[in-house]
């Protein structure tokens, strides 16, 4: 992406990036996908991703916007009562992880039986101002749109410098995308992943918190 562009996304916050959730392109179309298996990357992982007794199932993975060379895969507790008891970082239970691109796996050990494999369509820029009123899986920088607006969310991700990275929107979901008889995730609301964003490099993509409507 070329940098007046980043600076307009992730400093000035003026534009954002937008992705949607489509059944019907190819991969090679695409910036990434939810539902299905997870990359490649996390074959023979299993003890990297589960803790204990508590698993995981995957939820998405997408191109890191700012460095192609590498992708940002998101996991979730199995337990739903897990991450609905630890939502706000750095109790968070939700595992964002960034690794080398990598295709899709052919072993379902972490694939979320409830979620239908969507392709995850190239970004598009937006201002970030109209962002506000439009549906989106995905968006990234700009500010994020906050189902509550409580100070408590961000009070450690502020003292560890941490700033708003992205947000995976359940509003942004297609029709197709949720089996029946499965639940939205998260009570039909959004995910918030933060980053320490420094001058020439983005580090430590986390889960800052995420909300239900």
């Amino acid at each position: 992406m070329p940098l007046d562009n980043k600076m307009k996304v992730l400093v000035e916050r003026t534009n954002s990036i937008l992705y949607y959730a489509e059944a019907n392109l190819a991969k090679d179309q695409g910036a990434g996908w939810i539902g299905g298996n997870a990359p490649g990357f996390f074959d023979d992982q299993d003890d990297f991703i589960h803790e204990g007794t508590q698993r995981y199932v995957f939820y998405l993975t997408i191109i890191h916007p700012f460095k192609p060379e590498n992708m940002i895969s998101i996991f979730i507790p199995e337990d739903y009562e897990e991450y609905l008891k630890n939502n706000i970082y750095p109790n968070c239970s939700i595992k964002v992880i960034e690794h080398p691109i990598s295709t899709e796996s052919t072993k379902q050990r972490f694939t979320n039986p409830g979620l239908i494999k969507h392709i995850i369509s190239d970004g598009v820029l937006s201002n970030d101002e109209k962002s506000m009123d439009q549906s989106f899986l995905i968006k990234v920088g700009g500010n994020p749109r906050l189902i509550q607006d409580e100070d408590y969310y961000y009070t450690k991700l502020r003292e560890e410098s941490f700033s708003f990275l992205l947000q995976v929107d359940e509003d942004g979901y297609p029709e197709t995308l949720i089996k029946q008889d499965y639940n939205y995730l998260f009570g039909f609301g959004s995910l918030y992943i933060f980053a320490i964003l420094g001058t020439t490099e983005i580090q430590r993509p986390v889960a800052g918190f995420w909300q239900s409507s």
